[in-house]
């Protein structure tokens, strides 16, 4: 059985915490219809009301550390060496239409190095995390990415620009090239779960852009941890910076970041 450290059991107890609120909110997403509240002011209550159960239990355990949260921005802490990465509902759209896959996500940044996360999917019990240097996990479960080499065999995930947001051409660019390529392509809704499957083999890598750090951080370091590559879009580290990623297992994440990177390098070269 893995032995969690303190901090991970910080983190854990935070998450498990607010996700009773989230659960118990999930289960009254089926009578939306007939509440007198909108949808959108019902999320976002439950979205705020999780992250200040997280924000108190973490200042609790750990005083002094900075904040960067979904809802409330930065936050700096008086120990500048260490700072949370939250996002307390990853997921928003398929919490709203009763989709039970959404989570919270928890990283701890240590210098700018993400050394700890936690992703927990209350509905499912399904808790993943990891810490720099001790691998993955997928509740007592140890993680490792998949094993296939072959982008035709491969099934990869992503994220679909939605109403109101810009990039939609260059996505159907990318997703035109890359689906001619692989097995399969699938849109679930959560960045950070979709970085935990990844961990846990079910997909054979991830991209998206944009992307924000409080969706990608915890997922990164568990990538990492199962053994997996993780980039940014041009191939290097500044994935926060650029609100870019690009993960897969260790065989398929240089020919994902290729397919990623061809129809950009191709309007370049016609320009």
């Amino acid at each position: 059985m893995a032995l969690r450290s303190a901090l991970i059991n910080v983190m854990v107890g935070a998450a498990q915490k607010a996700a009773r609120g989230l659960t118990r909110d999930f289960g009254e997403v089926e009578n939306l219809q007939v509440s007198k509240k909108g949808p959108a002011d019902f999320v976002s209550t439950a979205d705020l009301k999780a992250e200040r159960i997280i924000k108190a239990e973490l200042a609790k355990a750990r005083p002094g550390f900075g904040f960067l949260m979904e809802e409330s921005g930065v936050e700096e802490g008086t120990d500048r060496s260490h700072r949370w990465i939250v996002d307390p509902l990853d997921g928003t759209t398929n919490f709203l239409h009763g989709i039970p896959h959404f989570c919270i996500s928890i990283a701890l940044e240590r210098d700018g190095d993400v050394i700890a996360g936690v992703i927990l999917n209350p509905i499912t019990d399904e808790l993943y995390w990891t810490e720099k240097g001790r691998g993955a996990y997928l509740n007592e479960r140890r993680l490792r990415v998949s094993g296939r080499t072959a982008l035709s065999e491969a099934l990869f995930a992503t994220g679909i620009p939605f109403r109101g947001k810009e990039r939609h051409k260059p996505f159907l660019l990318e997703l035109a090239t890359i689906m001619r390529e692989v097995a399969g392509i699938r849109r679930m809704g959560s960045a950070a779960l979709d970085l935990a499957y990844v961990a846990a083999g079910r997909y054979e890598g991830y991209w998206e852009c944009p992307i924000q750090a409080w969706d990608i951080a915890a997922g990164i370091l568990m990538v990492r941890e199962a053994g997996g590559y993780v980039t940014d879009d041009q191939g290097g580290e500044e994935m926060f910076n650029r609100q870019a990623v690009v993960a897969a297992n260790d065989q398929l994440q240089r020919p994902l970041l290729d397919l990623v990177r061809r129809p950009t390098l191709k309007a370049t070269s016609a320009d």
